[in-house]
């Protein structure tokens, strides 16, 4: 899918391309391609003179070959985007070539985007660029405000695992945690931890991105400002995650000890079990052997009744010690 965005009055307007007669109509900041076809690439080629490098989308890249500037000018980066989704979070990989002076054009920059699927980040700009005239004046500015919003989009997603965490909170130090309970909250909170490192990881190389910009001097004043201001909004994020991963091992510690706390008991009954049950034993083990006792002759028919009489009292009597020291409450 090739879709182009252009600025009138102040907004971004978004066209979608079918042919290249439609490319050759517009003059646009930003040309997005989703995963792209041969024919999409083939029109970029041609009315653009850029060719879209076969690695663009490679995900085992080299981490210090994803940022760099080539002689004729264009600035290649490659960064990874959140995807928050319930069932699959994951990372989407996306390819940014900036041209800072077209001149098929005669235009100051076009901001070329390559990815496999649609980004959120990408969503909430075009709807924030269509309600807000003058957010958006050049492809550096788009490039920009991408990666404002990823640190926004973070920012959210961070606010989901703050509140699924305080459910998981307060199932844990409600009550009673059965073996059910335990297996739903450790399954919720190893799925936060893994979202939580997702967006650590995310933040980190939107950082090292717009880093990158701010190095390669292409900046305005007002833009530099703005990506100091992105890199501020991270540094916040990063101490949120930092608290999250505690009170994530917080909440696992306290389920494992609720686990084990509930293992105890079953343990400690078989314990007072076993002990109570000694005794007994040992006056079956007595009276079973082939020998003959006096008090067998002495009681006659009521001799079996007298031995089992004998064998619960022996089990009653640990089983009230027990009791009373609280060892079965």
């Amino acid at each position: 899918m090739l879709n182009i965005f252009t600025l009138a009055n102040g907004r971004l307007v978004q066209e979608e391309i079918e042919s290249l007669e439609e490319l050759s109509r517009f003059q646009p900041i930003w040309v997005d391609l989703e995963s792209p076809t041969v024919d999409e690439k083939r029109w970029v080629k041609q009315y653009f003179g850029l060719s879209i490098p076969e690695d663009a989308m490679d995900e085992d890249i080299e981490e210090s070959a994803r940022f760099y500037e080539e002689d004729n000018g264009e600035l290649h980066i490659r960064s990874d985007f959140l995807i928050a989704d319930d069932e699959a979070p994951r990372t989407v990989r996306v390819a940014f070539i900036l041209n800072l002076v077209n001149e098929a054009l005669r235009s100051k920059g076009v901001l070329f985007s390559i990815h496999d699927e649609d980004v959120p980040v990408f969503r909430l700009l075009r709807l924030r660029a269509r309600r807000a005239p003058g957010l958006i004046m050049d492809a550096k500015e788009v490039l920009l405000k991408l990666f404002d919003a990823d640190a926004e989009y973070s920012a959210d997603t961070l606010e989901g695992i703050y509140d699924e965490l305080e459910k998981a909170s307060r199932r844990v130090l409600a009550g009673e945690v059965s073996d059910k309970l335990a297996q739903e909250v450790l399954a919720a909170i190893a799925h936060q931890e893994d979202m939580n490192g997702r967006i650590r990881r995310n933040v980190m190389d939107t950082r090292r991105a717009v880093s990158f910009m701010m190095r390669s001097r292409m900046l305005s004043a007002d833009q530099f400002e703005e990506a100091r201001q992105i890199l501020r909004d991270i540094e916040s994020l990063d101490n949120h995650t930092a608290f999250l991963f505690d009170k994530i091992n917080f909440l696992m510690d306290a389920t494992v000890g609720f686990i084990n706390i509930s293992q105890n008991k079953i343990i400690k009954i078989f314990s007072v079990a076993s002990v109570a049950l000694l005794p007994p034993t040992l006056v079956a083990s007595i009276y079973g052997m082939n020998l003959q006792f006096p008090e067998f002759a002495l009681l006659g028919r009521w001799a079996y009744p007298y031995v089992v009489s004998l064998m619960f009292l022996s089990a009653a009597v640990p089983m009230w010690y027990c009791y009373r020291r609280g060892w079965l409450r």
